[in-house]
This record gives C-alpha cells, structure tokens and sequence, in this order.
C-alpha cells in the first residue's frame, strides 16, 4: 500500500505550504534537498525570501497580483537561491485554499526543476538564431563583392566603437533603471485615472472589489517605480535628490500624520510637533521619510498601543522620532534594516520590495544628517536628526 507520508515528502516534484501571510508551514525533503537544506529550515521563511531580485520584483507586482486576484497561477518561471547561492529554475504552480468569506486560509505551492528546459528553450533560439545567421550569410555571398567589403569594413568600425562605448554602457546601466521607471508613471497614472472614473459609476459588489484591489496594487506599483527611481540614483552615485528651501515643518508633518491617520482609522497616532521656525529641508522628501517611519510603525508596532510621532528642536538640529510598542526589532535584524530589498518581517500589511528604510536612511544623508533605531522591550524609536 502506498505511504502517502514518504510520497510527499520524497516526491519527484517540491512541495511547499504557505499560510495566509506568506510564511512557510511545510516543506518536502524533496524542495529542501535541491535548496541544499533540511525540511525544517525552511520552516518560518517566506517563499518571497527563497527568490533572486528579479523574481521578488515580479512577484509583487505579477504573481502576487494574479494569485489574490484568481486563486492561482500555473508554469509561472521563478529563480530559486540556495543558501550557497546557486541559482535553481524552477517551474512553479499555486493555489489559494479560502475560506467562506473569501479569506486566504493558505496556498500550496508545487516547484518543478526547469534547468533541463530552459537549456532546451535556449538551444532552441540558438539554433533558430544560426539558421538566421546562414541564410543572412548565403545572401551576402550573393551579393557583389564590393558590397561585401563594405559590409565588413561597416562591422569591424562597429566592433571598434563597441569596445570605445563599454565605459558609456556601464555609465548607462544604472540610467536604464530609472527611465524605465519614469516612462511607467504616465501609463500607470492613466490606469489610476481610469480607475477613478470606472469607481463613480454603479458596479456590482463584485466589481467594487475588484476595482479595489486593481486601485491598490497601481498605488503599490507607483510606490515601487518611485522607489526604483531613487535607488537607482544612489546606485549611481548621485544620491538622493535633495531640494532645501525655508520650510515649514510642522504643516508638512502633522498633513503626513493626518494622511496616515486617514489610512488607518482604527489606530491611535499621537504628535507632539513643537518646532515653530522655518526649517531649511526639502519638506517633500521629509514627508517621505516620516511616511515610511509611521506606515512601518503602524505595520510591525502592537495595533492596541499607540504610535507617537515626536519633532522638536534641539542643539543646532531638529529631531524627529517615530515610536511604537510591540515586540523589539533583533539584534541581527537591526544590522540589516537599512539596507535595500530587506524586510525583517512577512507581515502582510507591509508588502514591496524593502526599499523603505534604505531610501529614508539616503534622505536623511542628503541632508547631512543621520537615520538611527533604538528597540527594547519597551519601545522601538526610529530617530532622524537633522542640522540646522
């Protein structure tokens, strides 16, 4: 009789259950051994952590979608990374379980290796590419030999500026990032638009939910290409752009508070902004900065305790604080908090790509200033302080 215990675990294929926020319950020897691990190390990650940066960024902005939106998504290609770091194509197919109010009760996932076929896919092209290259190269035989000197001067003249232009490229990598994140807000805003304008006509209880989940996932992809375009800056050396003018600074927080306040209904935000002068900042980049503070703290901070929100002046700088109570941040966590594509946490309330603190750490050096977390097991404090 068959042992449905060892079929799973030593199937042909992997096996991977997820609970409703995306942490992983269970894991099969079989997934465990391509990744180099044991079952139960795998136990308390996240599928979104066992993917390399181009999987996590279509997985939040495609995948992810798609599941919450359909219930599934089947031969979707996804790079998984070991713990040595070597890169395993994987086939992958989901499947949500809801219950009867159409909650995510958990997902399983199968993973199939794919190395085989993509080798194939790529001997495809390849062979396609040099049937290509023969008839080009059989119609340039036919041609006058003078043609053919030409064409060959042509290309050795291409090759050379190729080697002079490598410099230009390299220059031009990081460029690429940013405008293509720029050339996506003008069909993304008239996505948004056309969004608002389908929401102000009568819709079904179905169709309202659907526009809500297709407004909020455009506001997610328009956080995401801001924040590709800002790291794309800091990659290239440029920085966070920072434009300082007279300020004032209490306005600008306590509009990011209320705005916050407006998003979060339930929870308690308390402020105390005691700074009466104009500050020299750039008041939008702040505003980013404190937004991204308070909306972390509302995700990770104990949702029955409240979230306080200080700014005053000080010796020769202002400071800014952002605290709430909960559980306190680890110490190996606190090591990596600012750095990008990081999260600490598979809260499902807090989804992107962990950029958040990485570009609110950058705004805070554009102003000379400094970005830093104190957590204990009475609070955790993010403290910005800025010079003045």
């Amino acid at each position: 009789m068959e042992d449905l215990d060892d079929l799973y675990e030593n199937a042909p294929c992997g096996y991977l259950s997820l609970a409703a926020d995306g942490v992983i319950i269970k894991a099969n020897r079989t997934l465990a051994g391509w990744l180099g691990m044991q079952s139960f190390e795998l136990l308390g990650r996240r599928f979104y952590d066992l993917l390399n940066v181009p999987g996590k960024i279509f997985y939040e902005t495609h995948f992810a979608p798609l599941l919450r939106m359909q219930g599934y998504f089947n031969e979707v290609a996804l790079d998984l990374v070991g713990p040595n770091g070597r890169k395993l194509p994987m086939l992958v197919n989901a499947a949500e379980r809801r219950l009867s109010d159409g909650s995510v009760q958990f997902t399983r996932i199968t993973l199939f290796q794919a190395a085989d076929r993509r080798r194939y896919e790529r001997e495809l092209v390849d062979a396609k590419n040099a049937a290509d290259r023969a008839r080009r190269e059989l119609e340039e035989l036919n041609r006058t030999l003078e043609e053919r000197i030409d064409a060959g001067i042509a290309e050795r003249l291409q090759l050379e500026q190729g080697l002079l232009a490598e410099k230009e490229v390299a220059r031009l990598r990081e460029q690429f990032v940013a405008i293509l994140g720029h050339d996506l807000r003008n069909p993304l805003a008239s996505v948004a638009g056309g969004l608002n304008i389908l929401s102000r006509e009568p819709q079904s209880d179905k169709s309202k939910r659907v526009l809500t989940m297709m407004s909020q996932s455009t506001e997610r992809m328009a956080g995401l290409i801001q924040d590709m375009l800002d790291l794309a800056r800091c990659r290239a050396g440029q920085g966070i752009a920072i434009d300082p003018k007279p300020t004032d600074l209490r306005i600008v927080l306590e509009h990011v508070v209320q705005e916050l306040q407006t998003a979060h209904p339930g929870r308690d935000i308390q402020r105390s902004l005691t700074i009466e002068d104009q500050v020299t900042c750039d008041g939008g980049r702040v505003a980013q900065l404190v937004s991204n503070l308070l909306g972390n703290a509302l995700a990770h901070g104990a949702p029955d305790r409240p979230v306080k929100v200080v700014a005053a002046p000080g010796l020769n700088e202002v400071v800014i604080t952002v605290a709430n109570e909960g559980h306190p941040i680890p110490g190996h966590v606190k090591d990596h908090l600012f750095e990008p594509f990081f999260r600490a946490t598979s809260s499902a309330e807090k989804q992107g790509l962990g950029l958040g603190l990485f570009i609110s750490y950058e705004i805070a050096r554009g102003h000379g200033g400094s970005l830093e977390v104190q957590s204990d097991e009475n609070q955790t404090a993010f403290l910005f302080r800025m010079p003045v």
